[in-house]
């Protein structure tokens, strides 16, 4: 995913988290628009390197595996002096078989799922959204599927479930932090063609992720919780 560069704004983005898929479409839709983005992966040699390369002084690139709270610490404390318009950790997998009811996952299966989608996320949140300025935004990639209102068909327990957990520590982060004003998005993209949302997915990345990000750009001053979709409406919990 490709654009032009427009001139640079100051204004900048941390992504947790963008190595490839949704994260990395971000990122390069916030470069696009002359935004700095500084952009979180566990590997040498992703996609993330090769925008890092197209576009030097505007990408930036940290190491960190978001289950090792450890490299949470240490990533936080390198960017300590820094403040970020927008602070979004895009962290999901679902397990091996997503069919799988709760009767029917293994204990090791489960653990893995709720340990990246909830615990790591919520610890980065925990530790990055510090960095977030005033009237900033810090967000997390939610899903539609983290909704108990819509969830009328009871496929993907075990990814459902992580999601409106992670909703659900979202809503005790923003009780917490109120005082601080932050605008705090729950994002539910919808189901977008990426490796993990597989090619019968309806919408393409290149179609969703400037609307995701126009919702982020949009939220920036405006207190508060949000569960919102790529079109900035609000989704049911």
């Amino acid at each position: 995913m490709s654009t032009p560069t427009a001139a640079p704004t100051g204004r900048s983005i941390l992504i947790v988290g963008a190595s490839r898929g949704l994260g990395y479409a971000m990122a390069a839709e916030f470069a696009g628009r002359g935004w700095r983005v500084v952009g979180t992966v566990r590997t040498p040699g992703t996609p993330l390197h090769g925008l890092a390369a197209e576009r030097p002084g505007l990408v930036e690139i940290e190491a960190l595996d978001m289950t090792d709270h450890d490299q949470i610490l240490a990533v936080r404390d390198r960017l300590a002096s820094r403040r970020f318009d927008i602070v979004f950790i895009n962290g999901g997998i679902v397990n091996r078989t997503p069919e799988a009811t709760m009767a029917g996952v293994s204990t090791e299966e489960f653990v893995h799922v709720m340990v990246t989608n909830v615990l790591g996320v919520m610890r980065a949140v925990e530790a990055f959204g510090a960095l977030a300025g005033p009237g900033g935004v810090i967000g997390v990639m939610s899903s539609g599927q983290g909704s108990i209102a819509n969830n009328a068909n009871g496929a993907n327990d075990v990814y459902r479930a992580s999601k409106a957990a992670l909703n659900q520590s979202m809503a005790s982060y923003a009780g917490r932090h109120a005082a601080e004003g932050h605008a705090l998005v729950l994002m539910a993209p919808g189901w977008i063609r990426t490796e993990m949302g597989g090619s019968n997915a309806p919408f393409s990345v290149e179609e969703a992720m400037p609307q995701i990000v126009d919702v982020l750009i949009a939220r920036q001053g405006a207190a508060g919780l949000r569960y919102l979709d790529r079109n900035g409406w609000t989704v049911p919990w």
